[in-house]
């Protein structure tokens, strides 16, 4: 290569351009010039590459520029499907032949070729990456006379759209002279005429390379840690700025080595070292992962909540492999200082069996190791807490091997063991509940055997109405309305109302067996209660939906008995179930001087909070748990609002190292995290006979995607992210002084700032460079959703959008 030129695409740069006033020398470096000028030879084979020779120890990337002009040598005249390989790697091609051309079209997706990445298997989460190469060869007098290669790389997030970029490389060859060839050399074998040529030649791989540019300037872990540990501040993790931190942290982290890691935590003083403990587990390198255990002590009960942090952030891991699992069932093993750490142990075990299942890694040693240890779990368990321990891992595991168990603890539990059991039934996908699954829960709603509480029923029904119920199924559910306890009654009727106005997959089959006048009628649908279920929508478009639903069932006195608040977010069909908030209250009758239900005359005073979040059940939370605690703590009470999770969290993480056709180096790169905090509150008064539940969830979240292109000596960029502060509040308020007892029922979303940026960028080896920068901003208005039927419009949401920001310039 002679005569070597530089020059910016965007010719409208004019002044602006980075190669303005630059000598191609000065940009590209002598020793890079130097080895473009030394020759390539290539061993061709009836138009396919048997041999790639060059110099030995030239720089890596001018070696790749070199693989990408000779890859566009190889080619037949023929049409046909065939596997190639050239600097892309192996792959297959096809060959469409014409009279005055052929096209060689690539599937790049079929390359194999080794090269880092990951990605976050969820597709509400995922990303959707397409790739095409289209190689156009013209011929005229059957000589080759021109080349035109493209090849686009094109990437977007299924759940912002905003968040997209793509990349268009092209080559171009043109036939300008021809003359005598030198003398062939004549020899038995290639290898020996390549060095009589010149014996400094040798055999490399045709296949692209990995080159690293060096960072200049770039400070250490530590700088950079304490560049950014004020935005990691507790009294900061509401802003988006911490997030940004976190995220570029996590990047840092990901190069370090165990030592220097180690070097930090001990470092840290303990208000940032729970959020340093959410950075060094989300980064997943094996550094990070010896670093943060070497750190933690589980026998301790002073680290409790580092510990509780560490797994969450194991929980919500974007791409978890087997040796973090094994790492989690060794601990389970040993001993610890808090009972609760244990239990989140072994539920953190079952998500993070459920995630490699999900990324074909269920015949894993570690995956089968686990699945016996939750599975054999039940047979060794003593007490009740262990029992619900092993429920929880079997909810977030989801085997299908531990539905047997599901439904024997269901059917002869006792109380919240077969609650707990239900709604891990609940859980499973709809292939799983088969015909025996539907005929246990028809009995226990039916209570064919046993008397069984009423949160244990209408799980029961859930799971029949959810999975493709039977005419008779739903005509049973439908007549057992107005034989039911009061607000049993009207919960019941509620869910069947929301089925029909939300036209669930079940409203066909109930529209069915409402045609039947001995199920349809005044009767039965002017039950009344204050038990409510209500499903809407948070938003809609043509591709995503996020909805939210409530379902509020009461004793017939008035407590609370369960409220279960749930957020799933969708991509087309395919659900992600965000977060479910369950407030479970039971035993609270003799309080009031009240008759409990039927099936609930002798459960114990207890109240408590059960959480799920992105998929990933938690450790319950308990208010109180018997009639002394209960007492106790009523009369020192406090209203303050008790922490369900808090923490910074990686959601969406995908990182794809890619081998251009043209010989550059490319990066996509797409991050999101989120600063969590979800508290839940309940207040009883007995002197103003009121009950108060609060949920309160308070987020923000960033997301940002980045597309490189490298060529050693010019890298140019692309940066595009949105970021938001949100909060959305339930209250719900019971006054039982009377009846009908009166229920106010409030889900409010505030004021949420939205705001997208674009940051392009060239840079040249030398330091110098271009930037242009984008910002929109606009505020979504805060609103409060319907929760009755009764009120059902949807929650309106107001854009004000703000003027549009825009810089350029030199750096």
């Amino acid at each position: 290569m002679k005569d070597v030129n530089l020059e910016n695409v965007n010719q409208q740069r004019g002044e602006k351009s980075i190669f303005k006033g630059k000598k191609s020398s000065q940009i590209i470096r002598k020793e890079n010039l130097e080895a473009m000028q030394r020759p390539v030879l290539l061993h061709l084979i009836h138009g396919k590459i048997k041999e790639f020779y060059s110099y030995q120890n030239e720089p890596a990337a001018i070696e790749n520029l070199k693989r990408g002009l000779a890859s566009l040598f190889q080619m037949q005249l023929s049409s046909g499907t065939t596997n190639e390989v050239d600097i892309s790697g192996d792959c297959k091609v096809t060959y469409q032949a014409h009279q005055d051309k052929v096209t060689k079209i690539k599937a790049l997706d079929s390359c194999k070729i080794e090269r880092a990445g990951f990605t976050t298997p969820h597709q509400v989460l995922g990303v959707t990456s397409k790739a095409t190469s289209v190689t156009t060869y013209k011929i005229e007098d059957s000589f080759v006379v021109a080349v035109l290669s493209e090849e686009i790389r094109a990437l977007r997030l299924n759940f912002l759209q905003s968040i997209a970029g793509k990349i268009v490389s092209r080559q171009k060859l043109e036939l300008k002279t021809t003359e005598a060839s030198v003398r062939l050399k004549p020899g038995k074998q290639v290898a020996a005429i390549i060095k009589a040529v010149d014996s400094k030649y040798t055999a490399i791989p045709i296949v692209g390379q990995v080159f690293q540019s060096k960072c200049k300037g770039c400070p250490s872990l530590s700088e950079h840690w304490q560049s950014i540990r004020k935005h990691l501040q507790p009294d900061n993790l509401s802003k988006a700025e911490a997030v940004r931190s976190f995220l570029a942290f996590i990047k840092h982290l990901r190069t370090a080595k165990k030592e220097e890691i180690l070097q930090i935590l001990k470092a840290e003083n303990k208000e940032v070292l729970p959020q340093l403990v959410d950075a060094v587990t989300s980064a997943q390198t094996p550094d990070s992962l010896d670093a943060i255990l070497d750190f933690l002590d589980f026998k301790s009960t002073e680290s409790v909540i580092l510990q509780e942090r560490f797994l969450y952030a194991c929980a919500f891991a974007s791409h978890p492999d087997e040796e973090l699992l094994r790492a989690l069932i060794s601990k389970f093993k040993g001993s610890f200082g808090s009972n609760d750490i244990r239990e989140s142990v072994m539920i953190i075990i079952g998500a993070l069996v459920r995630k490699l299942c999900q990324n074909q890694g269920c015949k894993l040693k570690g995956v089968i190791e686990a699945k016996k240890l939750i599975l054999g779990g039940f047979e060794k368990a003593e007490k009740k807490e262990d029992i619900m321990m092993y429920l929880l891992a079997l909810k977030n595991a989801r085997l299908p091997e531990g539905i047997p168990l599901l439904l024997k603890y269901t059917e002869t539990g006792e109380g919240p063991i077969s609650h707990l059991a239900a709604t891990t039934l609940q859980r499973y996908d709809v292939p799983f509940i088969t015909d025996e699954v539907k005929k246990t829960m028809n009995r226990i709603y039916h209570q064919n055997r046993k008397i069984h509480e009423k949160t244990v029923r209408t799980t029961a029904a859930a799971i029949i109405l959810k999975n493709n119920p039977s005419y008779m199924e739903v005509k049973n559910i439908l007549l057992s309305i107005g034989e039911l306890p009061k607000e049993m009654n009207k919960y019941m009727l509620s869910i069947v109302q929301d089925i029909l106005r939300f036209e669930t997959p079940a409203s066909k089959m109930v529209r069915q067996v409402l045609k039947e006048m001995v199920a349809h009628n005044y009767d039965r649908f002017s039950k009344s209660g204050s038990s409510s279920a209500y499903t809407g929508y948070v938003e809609r478009t043509s591709h995503s939906a996020s909805t939210y639903s409530l379902d509020i069932l009461y004793s017939g006195s008035g407590i609370l008995r369960r409220s279960n608040l749930n957020i799933f977010q969708y991509i087309e069909k395919t659900p992600l179930h965000g977060i479910q908030v369950v407030i479970e209250a039971q035993g609270l009758e003799a309080l009031i001087a009240a008759t409990p239900d039927e099936g609930e005359e002798n459960l114990d005073s207890y109240a408590g909070l059960s959480a799920l979040l992105f998929d990933v059940q938690l450790r319950p939370v308990t208010f109180f748990n018997g009639y002394s605690d209960l007492m106790s703590k009523m009369l020192s009470a406090s209203s303050d609002p008790m922490s369900v999770v808090k923490g910074l969290l990686l959601l969406i993480d995908h990182s794809q190292e890619l081998q251009l056709q043209s010989g550059l180096k490319a990066n996509m790169d797409v991050q999101g995290g989120l600063a969590i905090d979800i508290t839940g509150a309940m207040e009883f008064s007995l002197w103003y006979r009121e009950s108060k539940t609060r949920v309160k969830n308070r987020v923000s979240v960033l997301i940002t995607g980045g597309i490189t292109v490298d060529s050693s000596f010019v890298k140019a960029g692309l940066e595009i992210g949105a970021e938001t502060e949100a909060g959305l509040e339930f209250i719900s308020t019971v006054q039982f002084s009377q009846y009908p007892f009166l229920v106010c029922l409030q889900m409010d979303k505030e004021d949420v700032p939205y705001r997208q940026f674009e940051t392009k960028y060239e840079r040249l080896s030398t330091g110098r460079g271009y930037v242009s920068r984008k910002r929109k901003e606009s505020l979504i208005g805060g609103c409060e959703f319907p929760l009755h039927q009764e009120n059902s419009d949807m929650c309106k949401v107001v854009f004000a959008p703000q003027p549009e920001s825009s810089s350029s310039g030199w750096f």
